[in-house]
C-alpha cells in the first residue's frame, strides 16, 4: 500500500488526492491542512454572495470522504510549532505540498503600511471568518474607499465593501464582519487600474454584477476609454476583454443619477504614493499612465489625488516559502519538474508539489485538476521505488506523539453543526465560526465525545 501525505486541503490538494485513488487502487492519502476545517480558498477566498462557486465544496467533500482519503486539519507543517519536512517525509512514501500563495504582493510605495493600508487577502479573510483573521476596523470611519487592481478580487471586495445588509444577511459571513459592513458609512468605492480598460483582468460576468447592487451606481469616465487603443476597435480583443469594455462603455454612456452609493472604475492611474491624514490613509497620489505602445504604459508626469480612508491593495498573491524545502524567491514557487520536487536542479525522491506554490498564483479553480493529475502521475510512475522504503501503517499515532492533535472528519462535521446551530440562532443561514478557540472547542468536544 502506497501511502501519501498531501498537505493542504484546497482544490489543488483535493484534486490530487482525488486522482491518486482514482489512477492507483493501492494508494492511501492523507490530507493534512493547518487549519480545523477543509477547503481553503473556496472556503476562505470566494465571496460569501457567490454561492455557485462556493457549491464547489460538495464536490470537494466527496473526495475527502473518499474510502481511501483521511482529512486531517490542525496539522501544520513547518515553521515553529510544526511538524518538520524532515519527519513528515519518514511517515509517508511520499509527500505532495499543495499550499497555495499565501502572500500578497506589495505596491513598494511611501505610505503604504500607514492604518487604513491593507492588502485585499486580510479584507478578504476577515469577511470570510479565517481564524488568523482579526477585525481590525477595518470600516470603521471611512466614507471613501480605494481599491488597486482591476481583477476578480478587486471586484470582490468592492462588491462587499457596497453591498447592502439585507443583501449579506443570507450569506455565511460571520456576524462580527455583517456588523460592521451594515454599520459602514462608506458612500463611494474607485477602484483603479494602472493600464487601460481593454488590459482589466476581471472577467465580464463579475464585472457585470457591479452594476446590479441595489442603490449603488458604476461611473466610468468616458475620457479613460478613448485613450485606450483597444477600446477603439473592441472586435480585435478576445472575447473577455470585448465584453468588458462594450459593459464599461455602457456605464460611461449612462447617465448620473442619485444614489446611496457610487462605484468608480477607474484607469491609467498608478499609485505612486498614500498620503496621511491624522496617522492615517487619508488620501492615494497616483501618476496618470498614457499607453506607450507596445502594451504598456509609461507615466506623464501629472498626479491626481483620491481621498480615501481605506486603501486596498488586490495586485495578486505570492507563494511564501516553507521551512525545509527549497524556494524560488523569483517566481514565489518550489523548484520543480512536473511536479517533482528539486533540490540543487536534481529531483527529490517522494517530494512533490501541485497547485500555486508548484505553478505560480494563476488560473481559475479548475486550473487545477491537470495541474494536480500531472503531479499525481509523476508520483505513481515513482511509486515501486518509493514503497520499498518502509513507514508506518498509520502516520496518526506518530503525528499525536508529535505533539499535534490533529481534527478528524467527524470533528469538521461537528464544526458545520455547530454553524448550521448558530446560524439558526442568529435568524439566519448558516454563519462561519470565526475564532481558533470557537473551532478547536468544537471539533474536539465531537472527538471525545
Amino acid at each position: 500500500m502506497l501511502r501519501v501525505a498531501v498537505v493542504g486541503s484546497g482544490p489543488s490538494g483535493c484534486y490530487t488526492a482525488q486522482s491518486l485513488v482514482q489512477l492507483d487502487p493501492g494508494v492511501r492519502v492523507d490530507v493534512l491542512d493547518r487549519l480545523p476545517c477543509p477547503y481553503g480558498l473556496v472556503r476562505y477566498g470566494v465571496a460569501p454572495d457567490h454561492e455557485k462557486i462556493k457549491s464547489l465544496q460538495g464536490s470537494l467533500r466527496t473526495v475527502l470522504e473518499h474510502e481511501r482519503v483521511r482529512f486531517l486539519g490542525g496539522v501544520r507543517v513547518g515553521g515553529p510549532g510544526g511538524l518538520p519536512v524532515e519527519r513528515l517525509r519518514e511517515l509517508y512514501h511520499a509527500v505532495v505540498y499543495c499550499v497555495g500563495a499565501a502572500a500578497d504582493r506589495r505596491l513598494g510605495i511611501p505610505g503604504e503600511e500607514l492604518p487604513g493600508s491593507w492588502s485585499a487577502t486580510e479584507f478578504v479573510s476577515w469577511y470570510s471568518a479565517h481564524p488568523d483573521a482579526a477585525d481590525a476596523g477595518f470600516v470603521r470611519g471611512v466614507r471613501s474607499a480605494v481599491v488597486i487592481g482591476v481583477g476578480n478580487v478587486a471586484v470582490d471586495v468592492t462588491r462587499m465593501l457596497v453591498r447592502g445588509p439585507g443583501e449579506l444577511r443570507p450569506t455565511d459571513m460571520p456576524q462580527g464582519a455583517l456588523d460592521a459592513l451594515a454599520a459602514s458609512g462608506i458612500t463611494e468605492v474607485h477602484m483603479t487600474g494602472r493600464r487601460g480598460p481593454s488590459q482589466a483582468r476581471f472577467t465580464t460576468k463579475e464585472l457585470r454584477e457591479l452594476g446590479g447592487l441595489p442603490g449603488t451606481e458604476v461611473t466610468v469616465e468616458q475620457s479613460e476609454l478613448d485613450l485606450d487603443p483597444g477600446c477603439a476597435d473592441p472586435s480585435a480583443l478576445p472575447a473577455v476583454q470585448r465584453r468588458n469594455v462594450e459593459a464599461l462603455r455602457g456605464w460611461a454612456s449612462a447617465g448620473s443619477l442619485p444614489t446611496a452609493r457610487r462605484i468608480r472604475l477607474r484607469f491609467f492611474l498608478r499609485p505612486v504614493e498614500l498620503l496621511a491624514d491624522g496617522g492615517r490613509v487619508g488620501a492615494v497620489r497616483f501618476e496618470r499612465t498614457v499607453p506607450d505602445g507596445h502594451g504598456g504604459v509609461t507615466g506623464t508626469g501629472r498626479f491626481e489625488d483620491v481621498a480615501a480612508q481605506l486603501v486596498l491593495r488586490s495586485v495578486g498573491y505570492r507563494g511564501v516559502p516553507l521551512e525545509g524545502l527549497p524556494f524560488d524567491p523569483a517566481s514565489g514557487t518550489v523548484p520543480h519538474r512536473d511536479g517533482r520536487v528539486l533540490r540543487d536542479g536534481v529531483a527529490s525522491p517522494g517530494e512533490y508539489v501541485a497547485g500555486w506554490i508548484k505553478r505560480g498564483p494563476t488560473g481559475v479553480i479548475g486550473t487545477n485538476r491537470p495541474c494536480a493529475k500531472q503531479t499525481a502521475a509523476a508520483l505513481l510512475a515513482e511509486a515501486p521505488a518509493l514503497v520499498r522504503r518502509e513507514v508506518p501503517e498509520d502516520a496518526l499515532p506518530a503525528l499525536r506523539a508529535a505533539g499535534l492533535e490533529p481534527v478528524p472528519w467527524a470533528g469538521w462535521l461537528a464544526i458545520e453543526r455547530a454553524e448550521a446551530e448558530l446560524g439558526a440562532r442568529l435568524g439566519r443561514g448558516v454563519v462561519k465560526l470565526a475564532d481558533w478557540e470557537a473551532l478547536l472547542r468544537v471539533a474536539r468536544s465531537a472527538v471525545r465525545s
